[in-house]
């Protein structure tokens, strides 16, 4: 989870999110190297005193600088649409979870476990313990098991919400009178936390998403338990 002092970007905890971390940084090195030269061109040209005044055309520079920016954009683009078809991906999931969005909490239905449902609201500040995290820790978390593919149907039952979890580079609307799917894969366990990205109102913020992610033995467990 990001703190106060976190300037990057969050941990992975998904092959999706290291394969954005990837591009991430492919990108920025791509920019990077453009500014830094486009900066000694212009220091250039300022700092120097030669002048052509009968320069009418140059094709071959013409040439190079619309050629270098569209070799540039394949560089970035091949790998972003590779990722994209990468998270619209969803083959064979294991468990399907759906997700409904409210003014202002979350509600949860693992269907495939004969109809569990539970809403989960976030914990009340005076409630909060002190290994407890301010505005992120729910009564009811979500519980996955980690190694197994999960497809996530997302809806909405008032206004448009959108459940995000950072560390796994997912974010998808839920909206009024539509199903959203995407599908994720924890490959390690943990608590990990999210909240609504999208503006819902006046308690906004104030409806956070708190997932589990455990071993399918103990999923097993819970779910017998529930």
């Amino acid at each position: 989870m990001s703190t106060w002092m976190h300037m990057s970007l969050q941990d992975s905890i998904s092959p999706l999110m290291e394969q954005l971390t990837f591009f991430h940084d492919h990108t920025m090195m791509i920019l990077i190297m453009i500014t830094i030269m486009v900066l000694i061109i212009m220091i250039s040209m300022m700092m120097n005193k030669f002048i052509n005044r009968f320069l009418l055309e140059g094709q071959m520079i013409e040439l190079i600088w619309t050629v270098s920016p569209a070799a540039t954009l394949i560089f970035i683009a091949l790998p972003s649409l590779q990722i994209l078809y990468l998270m619209d991906e969803i083959n064979y999931p294991n468990i399907t979870v759906k997700s409904i969005g409210h003014q202002w909490f979350w509600s949860y239905e693992l269907s495939d476990f004969q109809e569990i449902e539970f809403d989960s609201y976030m914990t009340p500040i005076n409630e909060n313990k002190s290994f407890s995290f301010r505005l992120l820790d729910v009564d009811n978390k979500l519980i996955i098991p980690y190694n197994s593919l999960i497809r996530m149907i997302i809806t909405s039952t008032d206004v448009i919400h959108s459940w995000t979890i950072p560390s796994a580079g997912i974010k998808i609307d839920a909206t009024p009178g539509r199903l959203n799917s995407t599908s994720f894969f924890f490959n390690q366990p943990g608590i990990f936390f999210g909240q609504c990205s999208e503006i819902c109102g006046m308690n906004h913020s104030f409806m956070p998403i708190m997932i589990e992610s455990i071993t399918p033995f103990y999923f097993m467990k819970w779910i017998k338990n529930f």
